[in-house]
């Protein structure tokens, strides 16, 4: 047979062979395609699984500015350091790695169980720390209701205490004051005058306790002095102490008391208003004036 009647078997054997050799590059460009995707795929879930761990590390991250337990904030920190290594050793691993990725994903899931635990004892913690500020407003009212009750109670006793002083404190009534001679006559001129004579009536009063009282009597001069005996002769009053001219113990049982001072004129006096004060247990209890001419 020759060149030209081999011919027509030479062009189907080329044609067979470009169909083959087309088939074959369409299957090599496919598997090429595919291998490209799932090579893309691979990356795509590595990516994934580094956000998702990225996403756990930021939740710990954020328990740190919630949690005060500070035991239950070194676990957490501990735990966050964990997911850490894991995400390094995540970024070194090679997408197409798969049992390294596989081995990750578990631990992924451990570590979601983890999380989850810690965010129930976090929840269970808050709503503890919820009911405990509950507690402390409630407490806390409490106490100031208390503590204005007591307040109210204190000031009531206070008055009633300054009421009670108040009913108890003694008076003086009918006071009398003049100057007589030395036949104990009453004068109306200091020259014929030899003492001051100071009476009064300590007023009845069931109310004060009953026991001695010192009373004391100022007499002042028309110039606003007062006579005494003594620089050392003071009594408290008021924030003070002040000076006496005469003082007098007396039994005091609640009833009427008369009282009677009297004062030796060794002085030289001016003429004009006299004024005689009397005071008993840190009070002012009485007063009258009396007129003196030379």
């Amino acid at each position: 047979m020759n060149i030209k009647e081999r011919t027509p078997q030479f062009i189907a054997i080329i044609g067979i062979l470009v169909i083959l050799l087309a088939i074959l590059i369409g299957f090599l460009v496919n598997k090429n395609s595919k291998i490209s995707e799932l090579e893309q795929q691979t990356e795509i879930n590595k990516q994934e699984l580094e956000d998702e761990y990225e996403a756990i590390s930021l939740q710990y991250e954020g328990f740190k500015f919630s949690v005060k337990n500070d035991s239950l904030l070194y676990q957490l920190e501990n735990e966050q350091a964990k997911v850490q290594r894991l995400q390094e050793q995540l970024r070194q691993t090679n997408a197409s790695n798969a049992d390294e990725i596989k081995r990750l994903k578990a631990e992924l899931r451990s570590l979601r169980a983890v999380l989850k635990s810690y965010v129930e004892q976090i929840d269970s913690l808050n709503r503890q720390n919820e009911q405990l500020r509950a507690e402390n407003k409630q407490i806390t009212r409490q106490y100031k209701e208390t503590h204005q009750t007591l307040s109210q109670v204190s000031e009531e006793k206070e008055q009633l205490s300054e009421k009670v002083k108040l009913a108890s404190k003694l008076v003086a009534t009918n006071i009398r004051a003049k100057a007589v001679n030395d036949r104990g006559k009453e004068q109306s001129r200091l020259n014929r005058s030899t003492q001051f004579v100071v009476s009064f009536i300590v007023s009845r009063n069931i109310t004060a306790e009953p026991g001695e009282r010192t009373i004391f009597v100022r007499i002042l001069t028309p110039d606003g002095g007062v006579l005494s005996k003594s620089q050392g002769n003071t009594f408290p009053f008021e924030s003070g102490n002040i000076q006496y001219s005469m003082k007098r113990t007396i039994e005091y049982g609640g009833e009427e008391t008369s009282v009677t001072m009297y004062w030796d004129i060794e002085e030289y006096l001016q003429p004009g208003t006299y004024k005689a004060d009397v005071f008993a247990d840190g009070s002012h209890i009485g007063s009258t004036s009396f007129t003196m001419e030379s």
